[in-house]
């Protein structure tokens, strides 16, 4: 069996994280996204067909040709023509039963277990108490497929789509006949439907495990949080802890990074190979201190991710934050991430202020981004790639690159 992976979206809505890469190839704890979605499937599918289209090449030099000795097929899609487009990219490839995956989306392993174990085409399907975001699934009285309704204002069920099926080859000459949709995509839901005219069966595999879509800024923290969680109690030391460092809960130090004297973390933490902390530094939260970072003398990092080489050196605090690759936040510097009103913090999503849903969100900064000494980061605020600020500066409103 293949496991068909869409990961060729540009991420806009992830935007500045995706401004210098794929989507896909965002950090979740110690592995990349990519890798969490081969990993949920490695025990169910022979080869992985990746379809790629935004900065391709770099997801095919982060990966390889191989993950976990399954062989790895990378395939185009040249533009964004919507879902049944990117899977027929995969016709050359594919010749047996498949399942397709989302190359952004966090789930367990038996999602694709139960898509695997059904009879030929299925859809995945899991309960949520509000489907009207989604597409919502009815069912025939055998339980299989009678509908999928898009977005209703009145759900039928509470069962919504998750965007995870198993195909027989036969699906491709139904993608062949599938018309754009009204957005000007081929959908694949419109192909299930033709299949369904026709009279074949597609069964619904109930799926009960977790579901985060990692489409926006802060949920690359949901997501980070999930990882962590998966955490055993303890601390876990690969790496150099000097005397005088107090670690406490599930930390995990990696072989090829130093904590030193005076540092006090507190679980889950996650501190990658290459990475450096303190002297006297305070981590704390979910925190992923990315491979070859410095959190340095009187900085406090919470509940924050910061990615391959970022840099917080001295007497800085960052919380409930993301930090692109190469990030150097200047000395002095502060993140806020909590509003006076205590409301929700907004971040702003293609143009649109969007509800959060968390009370705590710092900064989210793009790779190579730089914050002069003594600036202050408002809650919610975006600095993008390759993006700075002036020494004292207080940033309120996003400044993003071209």
């Amino acid at each position: 069996m293949y496991g068909v992976v869409l990961a060729a979206g540009r991420g806009t809505r992830m935007r500045p994280l995706t401004d210098r890469r794929p989507k896909p190839l965002l950090p979740v704890g110690d592995r990349t996204l990519l890798e969490r979605v081969f990993d949920t499937a490695i025990d169910v599918v022979d080869e992985f067909v990746v379809v790629t289209g935004y900065r391709g090449a770099a997801i095919r030099e982060a990966i390889g040709e191989s993950y976990r000795d399954h062989p790895i097929t990378y395939v185009r899609q040249e533009e964004a023509l919507g879902t049944a487009h990117a899977v027929a990219q995969a016709d050359p490839v594919v010749d047996e039963d498949f399942l397709v995956l989302n190359g952004d989306v966090i789930v367990d392993a038996s999602l694709p277990r139960a898509l695997a174990d059904a009879a030929g085409t299925a859809v995945a399907a899991t309960e949520v108490p509000d489907p009207r975001a989604y597409g919502v699934i009815s069912t025939a009285e055998d339980g299989s497929l009678a509908e999928i309704v898009e977005k209703p204002a009145d759900p039928p069920t509470t069962l919504a789509n998750v965007g995870c099926y198993a195909f027989e080859p036969s699906v491709f000459e139904y993608i062949e006949r599938t018309p754009t949709s009204e957005r000007g995509e081929y959908e694949i839901t419109t192909t299930i439907e033709h299949l369904l005219t026709d009279g074949h069966r597609i069964d619904v595999a109930s799926y009960e495990g977790t579901w985060l879509d990692v489409g926006r800024p802060w949920e690359v923290l949901a997501a980070n949080e999930l990882a962590l969680a998966e955490f055993a109690d303890g601390v876990k030391q690969v790496g150099t802890v000097e005397e005088g460092v107090h670690l406490h809960g599930p930390v995990l130090v990696e072989g090829g990074a130093t904590v030193r004297s005076g540092a006090y973390v507190e679980g889950p933490v996650l501190i990658r190979e290459g990475a450096e902390v303190g002297p006297n530094a305070y981590l704390r939260g979910s925190t992923v201190v990315g491979p070859g970072a410095h959190v340095g003398h009187s900085v406090e990092v919470k509940n924050s991710v910061l990615m391959a080489d970022a840099s917080v050196g001295h007497l800085s605090y960052v919380g409930d934050s993301v930090l692109g690759r190469d990030v150097n936040v200047g000395a002095g510097t502060n993140v806020a991430n909590l509003r006076h009103d205590d409301a929700n913090v907004r971040l702003r999503v293609k143009g649109e202020s969007v509800d959060t849903g968390r009370r705590k969100l710092g900064a989210i900064v793009g790779d190579a981004a730089k914050t002069g000494i003594n600036t202050s980061l408002n809650a919610g605020v975006k600095l993008g790639a390759g993006e700075t600020t002036d020494p004292g500066e207080v940033l309120t409103r996003d400044r993003l690159s071209e």
